[in-house]
Order: structure tokens, then sequence, then C-alpha cells
């Protein structure tokens, strides 16, 4: 057990790394938003041909809740839903594969914004 936790934290901080490298070293162009799209899509790219998946068997957590491993997500539910499917797959399964996700990020966002007053 301690060695899962100790490679999904070298995963998982190896890529936090890279997107705090991306904002530093091309400020002021490169916002938050260009990180999250770049992970995102990156992750999609690299699920889909194949390299993103040895990265979630060494890292596990550590690759898969960062924004690269919602889009692996995203694709791996896409190429599934292809072949369950067919070419209505395309749509539904990367949706279907994310919606956990997806949704205990909205519920624990919502009691989060209940529970707690913003200062500011």
């Amino acid at each position: 057990m301690f060695e899962m936790v100790v490679s999904a934290f070298l995963v998982g901080g190896v890529l936090c790394v890279l997107g705090q490298l991306l904002m530093d070293l091309t400020k002021p162009s490169f916002t938050p938003a260009h990180v999250l799209v770049t992970f995102v899509t990156g992750g999609a790219i690299l699920g889909a041909l194949g390299w993103y998946k040895p990265l979630v068997d060494i890292g596990g957590a550590g690759a898969t809740i960062p924004l690269s491993g919602f889009g692996y997500t995203l694709a791996k539910g896409a190429i599934e839903g292809v072949s369950q499917r067919g070419f209505i797959g395309i749509f539904s399964g990367g949706v279907e594969a994310a919606a956990v996700g997806i949704a205990a990020a909205v519920l624990f966002g919502y009691l989060v914004s209940v529970t707690f007053n913003p200062k500011g």
C-alpha cells in the first residue's frame, strides 16, 4: 500500500509541477485556463493513443485525478462507447465514463458552498 501511495504522489506531483512550470515560464500569455485545456486535451490525446494507460498503471489516482486524467477518462469512454454502440458511442461514451466524477464534483462543490461563507 505504501508503494501505491508514493507512486500516486510522485505521478500527481510531476503533473502538477508541469502545470505550474507552464504557467510560470509562459507568463502572461499562458493562463490557468490554458493549462486546464492543455491538460484535458493532452490526456484525451494520450489516452486515445494508448500512452496514458501505463501512467495510470504506475500512478493510479495520481494520474486519474488531475485534469489530464479527466481527458483520459473521456477518450477511454468514447472508445468503449464506439465499440459498444457504434457511431453514437462517440457522443455518449465519454459522458457516461465521466458522469460519476462530474456528479461528485457538483455535489461536493454545492455542499461546500452551502456550508461555508466566503470572505471578501
